[in-house]
């Protein structure tokens, strides 16, 4: 038994020096090497989880390592075995030797498995072989953000995939990232906005005034994903996501920057990684509606209780980011950008690691995207930078734009002087003046009238997500709201 702990013992208690010590090295350097791993520099074992190569090496080395501790096990147990044993006695030996044998063969197996299953979802989530109409080829897989100062990722949120009919991409968000410091700016738009811009080419020639539909709810940014593919299908050339690369296009114009990627996420995936990561931590300031549909008169099931440091598992985690019966669409923006931040914080490395094998058996099913494989290492560097950076958040409401009628040159300048603030960049804040400086308000904007004359600033996602003691309190006392469906 302690020759399966340390393997090369019984060797060495049966007088095989050689072979003992032999052994004994071999385990204890593959034991620091592992410990080295997992507990070193975490970048380096998480590039190793989204290289294939890499990926199959692992499983067939787990696979050699537990033949090999297995084999190393029986053959000391014969070396060690008393000659003139009873036949019960083998069988106690026998039996003991399976249960040995058991035991190092099971997790082996299963940790050749994930490896395996790893590899291939790689594969079919990040596609090397991929067509798209805005990701550039020949991109050096050594440095694929090449000179860039920033690397922007848009993240969509729908209720579905292109292979279930009528998706609406209900959440808009750019990421903007600083390759050098991993500082993030978020930037929201709402999915009532219009007349989506687009650059140059054949979409501003399709669409010369901006994306317009043939009702007022298809002229939405929501309904660009689905329905430029129905009425201009092929209009960007080969690609495996026409609504993907339009959007892309659309928005980057709109925001005045290049979108280098995109991920889509549908409800039932952000579902998933919620209850794999064991859920997220939240807090919150108002009811929100769990259900309730506000054009169909349906009343809310329940409602999530204000109140902090709530953890919510996918399903309440899900109508957090998504509740909006009797609420604004700008309120759920925010919860939006909160349940990133809380995405990002129980997102650690050794979480991924232990419910890996879930992630990637559900992922391929759940999640879109454009980022070829290649590139995956140079967003591993990139993601362990953001989880140590500060991320902000800067909303297109309604106290800063018109989503009716938006002016884009003022919705380039908000993002240009955002993204050249110093803390956008990884630098230190500069000192600020006591005198208070007026740069939101929360009067509605009437669609008639010019837009305020505001400077929207980037707020930290860290403080716009904080519990608000005085807000919860308010809602508390006011009771639930009545709206609940009895």
């Amino acid at each position: 038994m302690l020759g399966a702990l340390i393997p090369g013992l019984a060797y060495l208690l049966a007088g095989r020096r050689a072979l003992g010590l032999f052994t004994v090295t071999v385990f204890l350097s593959v034991l620091g090497g592992a410990v080295w791993l997992i507990r070193g520099d975490e970048r380096r074992l998480l590039r190793l989880l989204v290289d294939g190569n890499a990926l199959v090496v692992l499983g067939i080395g787990v696979v050699v390592l537990g033949v090999g501790w297995i084999t190393v096990i029986l053959t000391g147990h014969l070396l060690l075995r008393p000659r003139g044993l009873r036949t019960g006695q083998r069988l106690v030996g026998a039996v003991l030797m399976a249960v040995l044998s058991l035991g190092i063969a099971l997790p082996a197996a299963a940790a050749a498995n994930a490896a395996f299953l790893a590899r291939d979802t790689l594969a079919e989530i990040f596609a090397d072989d991929g067509q798209s109409a805005t990701v550039p080829d020949g991109q050096d897989p050594g440095n694929p953000f090449g000179d860039k100062e920033r690397v922007n990722v848009l993240l969509l949120g729908g209720d579905g995939l292109p292979t279930r009919e009528g998706i609406r991409t209900d959440t808009v968000i750019v990421a903007s990232t600083d390759t050098a410091s991993g500082a993030t700016t978020l930037l929201s738009l709402p999915r009532n906005l219009e007349q989506l811009p687009f650059p140059k080419g054949p979409l501003r020639d399709a669409y010369p005034d901006g994306f317009e539909g043939s009702s007022e709810s298809d002229g939405l940014l929501n309904a660009v994903y689905e329905n430029v593919p129905i009425e201009h299908p092929g209009i960007l050339g080969p690609t495996d996501n026409l609504g993907a690369d339009v959007l892309k296009l659309g928005v980057g114009e709109a925001l005045g920057i290049t979108i280098d990627y995109y991920l889509l996420i549908n409800l039932d995936g952000f579902r998933t990684l919620v209850d794999i990561l064991g859920g997220i931590t939240v807090n919150v300031n108002e009811w929100v509606p769990v259900g309730g549909d506000d054009s169909a008169g349906i009343r809310p099931d329940d409602y999530l209780t204000p109140g902090p440091s709530q953890l919510l598992q996918g399903s309440d985690a899900v109508w957090y980011a998504r509740g909006r019966y009797g609420l604004s669409d700008y309120s759920r923006m925010a919860r939006q950008r909160c349940a990133m931040d809380a995405i990002i914080g129980a997102a650690d490395p050794f979480t991924l690691l232990s419910r890996y094998q879930d992630i990637a058996a559900t992922a391929p099913d759940l999640v879109l995207t454009d980022i070829p494989r290649s590139v995956l290492p140079a967003f591993v560097d990139l993601g362990v930078l953001v989880k140590d950076a500060e991320v902000r958040s800067l909303v297109f409401d309604n106290t800063v734009i018109t989503p009716a009628y938006p002016d884009y040159d003022l919705i380039r300048d908000f993002v240009r002087t955002a993204l050249a603030d110093p803390v956008a960049n990884g630098e230190p804040a500069p000192p600020t003046t006591p005198e208070p400086s007026p740069t939101t308000t929360t009067e509605p904007v009437d669609p008639e009238t010019e837009p305020p004359a505001v400077t929207p600033e980037a707020e930290d996602v860290t403080s716009l997500c904080a519990y608000d003691r005085v807000a919860a309190q308010e809602a508390l006392d006011q009771g639930e709201p009545p709206t609940r469906r009895r």
